[in-house]
């Protein structure tokens, strides 16, 4: 049997995706997750065959999320479905360790198929991406040379920058990551410096603009 996790904050989504997968022979869906958070911990503990991600889940987003899958399981492939149609936000994608990626527009005519290409390890994106990113796609190394400009964020620091975006202070912070205060601030001031970033706004308009949480 081929074990499916589905991790989405919208039951009717969720439902609908459920719908979809269970009519093909061998798919069950082994769980289901509202938070990025709870994707990773029942990955870890339900060791699906694959994740099927939305990208803009809270506490953790669909990037944050697949990277941490993919170094704990790399066995587990990861398909990300999203509302944003943005060549950048593929290659980031496929960057952080996702072999798939589907527009939510498309996934009631690809979702099948995206997941039939990625059971067999192979690659599977919206063609709706430039030429570029499809062959990216095909060469992942691409990927990861094209974002190797932009600044160089740690898994945590990522983690601080959703929490704030999402309207935590340093406090509700430190509680979601079990770190201290002082921790969190040093964090965040680690992050605007590595940012040029020179306030909390700053911050959270660079979290909205890379995609890191929605507004």
């Amino acid at each position: 049997m081929i074990r499916i996790l589905i991790a989405d904050d919208h039951e009717l989504l969720r439902a609908g995706l459920h719908k979809v997968l269970m009519t093909q022979p061998g798919w069950v869906i082994c769980g289901e997750a509202r938070t990025g958070r709870e994707a990773v911990a029942q990955t870890l503990q339900l060791h699906p065959h694959l994740l099927v991600l939305d990208f803009a889940l809270p506490e953790l987003n669909g990037l944050e999320v697949t990277r941490q899958v993919r170094a704990a399981r790399p066995q587990t492939e990861v398909l990300i479905l999203t509302l944003h149609e943005s060549d950048e936000l593929a290659l980031a994608a496929l960057a952080a360790g996702a072999r798939g990626l589907v527009y939510k527009s498309d996934a009631g005519t690809m979702l099948v198929a995206a997941v039939q290409q990625l059971l067999q390890h192979r690659p599977y994106c919206t063609a709706k991406v430039s030429p570029q990113v499809q062959e990216s796609f095909r060469h992942p190394e691409r990927a990861a040379a094209r974002l190797a400009a932009h600044p160089t964020l740690t898994p945590r620091e990522r983690e601080v920058i959703q929490l704030i975006a999402e309207g935590g202070g340093s406090k509700q912070v430190a509680q979601a990551l079990h770190l201290s205060v002082k921790t969190v601030c040093t964090h965040r001031a680690n992050i605007m410096r590595k940012l040029q970033i020179h306030s909390v706004g700053e911050l959270v308009r660079y979290a909205f603009r890379e995609k890191i949480t929605a507004p």
